[in-house]
């Protein structure tokens, strides 16, 4: 009797997931898990994208904040969960760092998802304080190799990109500055505000707002390029620092052995989403840069996870930052 309900309940999930990947999928609500809290600058892309989703897959694409260890509990929780086409994920470069930032994965974050697509892309900036005495990157960069000892730069807390640039600013001068980690980027900057530290690396999403208004000094992008938000910033690569490029570039994940088909009609809707006026707006009033279509594809964000895992373990190594 006990084999005979296993093999009625097997052949059901078979009929579910060949429904699936004969094109009836989704019939019930999508959920996008979100590894961050709710506002941050990973959920407003997710909403945003979640929206516009929602009206491509005729079903309501629910997001589902996740929060814990650098992103690291949203990534297990999704891994483990069923691969029917209901749960997906969206992380940003935390997906690459956690290999080195962790001595312990539940997860490989290379074998155990799938691929679905690349999203957006944000451009980071390099400030310090309104009151800090250097006009230009050559100043600051002389400033802070002089008084490294009494300077102080923030970050967003262990994992975050603000960390990983901040730590590869110090690589790229030569420097070791103290780190201070916050419980996110909002008290990160609002501490730089207060002059309680000097220096933070962040993103447009967070810093556009105070550097239009003058609370801040800035001093680059990190981008390779300029950024259409801060037209007239220059990178710290054309300043000097050569090969510096930090973005917080967005990947969204299902669970490993979800159907090829559901894959490829969720990569089609995310890519769909891109291209929605509404979507575009937000993205360029974020400072956030939409990823070209041609590199939009399952294959080319695992080839891009893989670069930025072989690109970040090296600084996280050097820099000595771990956790169990």
């Amino acid at each position: 009797m006990q084999f005979k309900r296993t093999l009625v309940t097997l052949l059901g999930l078979s009929t579910v997931v060949l429904a699936q990947a004969q094109g009836t999928w989704p019939t019930k609500p999508v959920t996008l898990v979100v590894p961050f809290a709710a506002g941050g600058p990973t959920d407003v892309v997710a909403r945003t994208l979640g929206a516009a989703m929602t009206r491509t897959l005729g079903q309501t694409v629910v997001v589902e904040n996740k929060l814990g260890a650098g992103g690291t509990v949203a990534a297990s929780y999704v891994a483990k969960a069923a691969p029917d086409g209901y749960t997906f994920f969206i992380h940003h470069n935390g997906m690459a760092t956690s290999t080195a930032l962790y001595r312990k994965l539940s997860y490989d974050p290379l074998k155990d998802f799938e691929f679905v697509s690349q999203a957006v892309e944000v451009p980071m900036t390099m400030l310090a304080r309104k009151d800090f005495p250097a006009n230009n990157l050559q100043e600051m960069v002389s400033y802070i190799k002089a008084n490294q000892a009494k300077i102080n730069l923030a970050n967003a807390g262990l994992g975050a990109v603000s960390q990983l640039c901040g730590m590869m600013f110090q690589r790229a001068i030569g420097v070791q500055l103290t780190e201070v980690p916050f419980q996110g980027t909002a008290p990160a900057m609002n501490a730089l505000l207060g002059g309680q530290v000097d220096v933070l690396c962040d993103q447009t999403t967070q810093t556009v707002p105070q550097i239009k208004a003058g609370n801040v000094k800035l001093y680059g992008v990190t981008t390779r390029n300029r950024v259409k938000v801060l037209p007239g910033t220059p990178t710290l690569a054309e300043q000097g620092l050569k090969d510096f490029e930090v973005v917080v570039w967005h990947g969204i994940y299902a669970p490993k052995g979800t159907p090829k088909a559901i894959v490829d009609r969720m990569n089609q809707a995310v890519r769909t989403a891109l291209k929605d006026p509404d979507v575009i707006k937000r993205m360029d009033d974020l400072g956030a840069e939409i990823v070209p279509d041609a590199t939009n594809t399952p294959e080319a964000l695992h080839a891009w996870l893989q670069s930025e895992i072989n690109k970040w373990g090296p600084v996280i190594k050097a820099g000595g930052k771990f956790a169990d």
